[in-house]
């Protein structure tokens, strides 16, 4: 499978991967901390185990940093 994650492209063996598999593939660390888009639609951390990525599609690990003034 093909397809296309934080816009470089990358292929695995498998035909289909769940997010949350493709989070252990990737060797995702604090895989709780990071959120997901697939197709450019946001994924509640609950569908990480259901949903299904597949040939083509486009996924966004999003990394969220706290900060502010100092």
């Amino acid at each position: 499978m093909n397809i296309t994650i934080n816009g470089q492209s990358e292929s695995f063996a498998e035909a289909t991967l769940t997010v949350s598999e493709l989070l252990t593939a990737k060797k995702v660390d604090m895989p709780e901390m990071v959120s997901v888009e697939v197709n450019g639609d946001i994924l509640d951390r609950d569908a990480f185990g259901t949903t299904v990525v597949k040939e083509g599609d486009t996924v966004e690990f999003l990394y969220f940093m706290g900060g502010g003034r100092g």
